[in-house]
């Protein structure tokens, strides 16, 4: 019996383990992944400069009601399980979230500390919207509104400190089976990968699964720091929910 189609949506922020997760999902042999959908929407709605900017629209459909309506649609290649990785930032307000009640959304954390850290390695003065954190508060609050209860959340730390057992407990609260083979990928790009690929997965291109726990948290100052503060709130929010799924 073939199994009933599931469609994930992966929410978080930049730098935050989510190339990887997306791996391992797509590593699972009955799993069709995709890699930020809305990029393109995004960024030819606000008009902001990113790198590759032109490329990303271009290789995209930027109109954001037709990337919803695809995410609902058929699963490419009848696959049983559909991985949409998505960036929180990119669900601005003008775009429709009623397709979110079509999906199975779980939020993806990262200490912004961290997030902050490795994203000024690519990007200079991130600012508060460029990380997520504030967006993703808001589309927890909103998909917790409509089922009733808080949706799925887990840690990048929790991953990172015991892929297995991280993986297997997400697995059961998605009701998926867990495959040993989420913990492996072969290196290199994947055909699945965004075209900004090029500038932004360089280790996790290296890589061929997820990397040992981190050390202490970075210590960051300046204007670093005042961003860290800002959005540590709405991480510990969405922390206090890990594992009541």
């Amino acid at each position: 019996m073939t199994p009933d189609p599931k469609r994930i949506a992966m929410w978080s922020g930049p730098r935050n383990l989510s190339t990887a997760m997306m791996y391992a999902f797509a590593a699972r042999g009955d799993c069709w992944a995709v890699d930020e959908p809305f990029y393109g929407a995004y960024l030819k709605a606000t008009g902001l400069d990113h790198p590759m900017r032109d490329e990303v629209i271009a290789s995209q459909n930027p109109d954001a009601s037709r990337v919803a309506q695809a995410l609902l649609g058929p699963i490419p290649q009848g696959q049983s399980l559909f991985y949409q990785k998505h960036m929180t930032l990119h669900m601005i307000p003008q775009f429709d979230r009623s397709f979110l009640l079509g999906l199975t959304n779980v939020f993806l954390i990262r200490h912004p500390a961290r997030v902050v850290a490795s994203y000024m390695k690519k990007r200079e003065a991130p600012t508060l919207a460029d990380i997520g954190f504030v967006q993703q508060a808001e589309l927890f609050d909103q998909v917790a509104d409509w089922l009733g209860r808080a949706p799925v959340v887990i840690d990048s730390a929790d991953i990172r400190a015991d892929p297995k057992q991280a993986l297997t407990a997400l697995c059961a609260a998605l009701d998926l089976p867990f495959k040993p083979s989420m913990l492996r990928w072969n290196a290199g790009p994947k055909p699945f990968d965004g075209i900004w690929a090029s500038h932004w997965y360089g280790a996790v291109h290296r890589s061929t699964g997820f990397e040992d726990p981190e050390g202490p948290l970075p210590d960051l100052d300046g204007p670093f720091a005042d961003l860290v503060t800002q959005a540590l709130p709405h991480y510990e929010r969405l922390r206090a929910f890990l594992g009541q799924t």
